[in-house]
C-alpha cells in the first residue's frame, strides 16, 4: 500500500488536516461555533466551483470565499442578535453560486464530487506543499497566541473586557478558521468539513481536563480517524470521507457514552 506515491501523499495531507483541524476545532467548539464551521463548509464548495469556472486552483477559490466571507462576517459581530440569520442568508447564497458556477465551468461530475466530498486520493506534490504552508501558518499564529485564543474561546465574558484588540483577535480567528475549512476540503469534502473540525475536537472536551489535553486527544482523534479512513478506503474503494464520519461519530458516541 505505502509503494504507491499517491497513499504517501494522502496519508501526509491527511495527517496534516487533521492536526491542524483538531487544534482549531477546540476553540470553535469553546466558543459554540460550529454552525459558523459548516456555513464556512457551503461558502467553500461555492469558491471551489468558481476556482473550477476560472481555471483555478479549488483551493484557491476557497481560501478566497472563505477568507473574505469570514473577514466579512466578522464585521457583522457573531455575538448580535441577527447573526444567524444573516450567517444562514450567506449559507444560502453561497449554496446557490456554486451550484451555477458548476454549471457554467461545464466540468464533467468527478469535478463536483471532489469538491463535495473529497478527492485525497488525486493528491499533487503541488497541493501537499500548498496544504504544508498553509497548515503551518495556522498552527504556529494558533500557538503564538495560544493565550488569548483560550480566554477568548473559552471565556468571553470577561475576554471582551481583559483582552483590549478582541476585534483584531475575533477576525484573526476568523482568518484561521477559514484557511483550515479550505485546506480541509482536500480531505473529506466542502460539505463535510465539520467531520474534522468538530467531532474529534467534541469528543475530547468530554475527556481532556485542561485545554493542552483536549487539544492532544482531539489531534489523536482526528489523525487516528483518518489513518483508519485511509486503509479501509484503499481496501475497499468506498470513499475516504465515509470512514473518516464513522470512525468519528464511533468516538463521538463512545465518549457521550463515557460521559453518562
Amino acid at each position: 500500500m505505502f509503494n504507491y506515491v499517491f497513499m504517501q501523499n494522502a496519508f501526509i495531507v491527511g495527517t496534516l488536516i487533521a492536526i491542524v483541524s483538531a487544534f482549531i476545532g477546540v476553540f470553535v467548539v469553546a466558543k459554540r461555533m460550529s454552525f459558523f464551521g459548516h456555513v464556512l463548509s457551503e461558502i467553500g464548495f461555492a469558491g471551489a466551483a468558481f476556482g473550477l469556472f476560472m481555471s483555478w486552483s479549488p483551493l484557491l477559490g476557497m481560501l478566497l470565499f472563505t477568507l473574505i466571507s469570514a473577514v466579512s462576517i466578522g464585521q457583522i459581530g457573531l455575538s448580535e442578535e441577527r447573526s444567524e440569520s444573516v450567517i444562514s442568508a450567506v449559507s444560502a447564497v453561497a449554496i446557490g453560486l456554486g451550484v451555477a458556477f458548476l454549471a457554467l465551468s461545464q466540468k464533467n461530475a468527478s469535478a463536483a464530487t471532489g469538491i463535495l466530498f473529497g478527492s485525497i486520493f488525486s493528491i499533487s506534490s503541488e497541493n501537499i506543499w500548498q496544504v504544508m504552508v498553509l497548515a503551518g501558518v495556522v498552527l504556529i499564529v494558533g500557538l503564538l497566541l495560544f493565550r488569548p485564543l483560550r480566554h477568548f474561546a473559552f471565556d468571553y465574558s470577561t475576554a471582551h473586557f481583559s483582552i483590549k484588540h478582541i476585534l483584531a483577535l475575533e477576525i484573526t480567528f476568523l482568518i484561521m478558521m477559514a484557511v483550515t475549512v479550505a485546506v480541509s476540503a482536500q480531505v473529506v469534502g466542502s460539505l463535510l468539513i465539520f467531520i474534522l473540525m468538530i467531532l474529534p475536537a467534541s469528543s475530547a472536551m468530554r475527556w481532556g481536563r485542561t485545554v493542552w489535553q483536549m487539544i492532544g486527544l482531539a489531534v489523536l482523534f482526528a489523525v487516528v480517524g483518518v489513518w483508519v479512513a485511509l486503509v479501509l478506503a484503499y481496501w475497499t474503494n468506498i470513499p475516504v470521507s465515509f470512514f473518516i464520519a464513522i470512525v468519528e461519530a464511533g468516538i463521538y458516541f463512545v465518549s457521550l457514552i463515557r460521559t453518562k
